[in-house]
């Protein structure tokens, strides 16, 4: 189905607004699940390296599930897809509450949320939008989708801090799930066709050729490998910089207003790198993210602890944070055109994933260990400029007989 297709009331505006209501509803919740580490840590007398594990699990579960939920979508549709892993997220959500020893809190926060991620996050989203509108619109629609997930960042981290104070980390929880549920009928505008013999190519490609391609593909690889980058960093800053900045003295309050502030710059850096991805190779794109990134941290880390210092790096965070989504998945689509395009992005985003995985997990580790966090600060360091390097020797062309004409 194409965006001329496209009858009634599923306009490209209302899959636009719809797409990003999810995006927003999904990451917003996710990206708020730092502060609840020392509160639930304190309830239940946990070291951070419970919460960090549990998060860690999350993030590699979400990694794992995502290629075969956006296989599933790429076969049967979207909706279905974002339905289900809207209500399992919510589930989790919910279930966190009664999570009182580490196991539970890995069944709950690790496993049900994970794979609930994988199935409602903007990654199946901005497929949607790459199936379902003109491929003109393409750039602006991923950046769009990435930003209204930035967007939900900027709104849940205050958010989640003032329920918090006013009325615990529990309730917090049941109002973020129930909210989640609020998601679900919206799904019904990002109904994509069920896939079927018809390529774009008017050859018949399956999913195994589609994987054969891909990973026998240099450049996708490449991007695959600089993506564990992105994830390393971002999971270690959300599951662990409220607690480094109380540590180095500085308020819960900063806290919230330091990712509130990271949501609303990423939404900038998003929809800029949407837009500078029709006119500059995304690959260059994605080399200065990553060692902005880089640079940027090793002023944080070595700057005296104060707000301004704080408020600077987020800034700088904000507009690097996702804004790597839309040229990394902007190029699987230039390679390999839309049919698979949610399950190659989700190939690309387990690497991503696993690096959420270490970044989260070494954090709760190191820091038991040494009481610092600055040595995964500078391994981030040392992944950022490797990244930068990795992903300037992609090519940015249709790959294979199986290059797709745009949708």
């Amino acid at each position: 189905m194409t965006a001329k297709s496209l009858t009634g009331w599923r306009t490209p505006a209302i899959i636009l607004i719809c797409g990003s209501l999810i995006a927003m509803l999904t990451f917003g919740p996710r990206s708020a699940f730092g502060f609840f580490l020392t509160p639930m840590s304190n309830a239940h007398g946990w070291g951070r390296e419970v919460f960090a594990l549990a998060f860690a699990v999350q993030n590699l579960l979400w990694g794992i599930g995502q290629p075969i939920a956006g296989a599933i979508a790429d076969r049967f549709g979207s909706a279905r897809v974002l339905c289900a892993g809207m209500l399992l997220y919510a589930a989790g959500l919910a279930l966190m509450t009664v999570s009182t020893t580490p196991v539970t809190l890995n069944i709950t926060a690790g496993v049900l949320i994970g794979f609930g991620l994988s199935g409602c996050s903007f990654n199946i989203v901005l497929s949607a939008f790459g199936k379902l509108l003109k491929p003109e619109w393409r750039g602006l629609a991923l950046g769009l989708g990435t930003a209204a997930g930035s967007f939900g960042q900027f709104l849940f981290a205050p958010f989640g801090v003032a329920m918090i104070d006013h009325y615990g980390w529990s309730s917090a929880l049941l109002v973020f799930g129930g909210l989640l549920v609020l998601g679900v009928p919206m799904a019904l505008a990002l109904m994509t066709p069920p896939s079927t013999s018809h390529a774009e190519t008017g050859k018949q490609q399956t999913m195994t050729n589609a994987l054969w391609e891909a990973f026998g593909h240099r450049s996708y690889v490449l991007l695959v490998l600089g993506f564990f980058t992105c994830g390393f960093q971002l999971a270690f800053v959300t599951a662990h910089l409220p607690s480094y900045l109380i540590d180095r003295g500085l308020s819960a309050e900063i806290g919230g207003i330091t990712i509130a502030i990271i949501g609303l710059f990423n939404i900038v850096g998003s929809l800029s790198s949407g837009y500078l991805g029709n006119f500059i190779p995304k690959r260059y794109i994605l080399s200065f993210i990553y060692f902005t990134r880089a640079l940027s941290i090793v002023g944080f880390i070595l700057l005296p602890a104060s707000v301004p210092a704080t408020l600077v790096f987020a800034v700088i965070t904000g507009l690097t944070w996702l804004s790597t989504v839309p040229p990394t998945s902007g190029l699987v689509a230039v390679m390999f055109g839309t049919r698979w395009l949610a399950m190659l992005y989700g190939f690309a985003f387990f690497s991503h994933q696993v690096g959420g995985f270490l970044g989260a997990l070494l954090g709760g580790i190191v820091f038991e260990a040494t009481g610092s966090y600055n040595p995964v600060w500078w391994l981030s360091v040392f992944f950022g400029v490797m990244s930068a390097l990795i992903n300037l020797p992609i090519v940015e062309k249709p790959a294979g007989r199986f290059a797709a004409v745009p949708a």
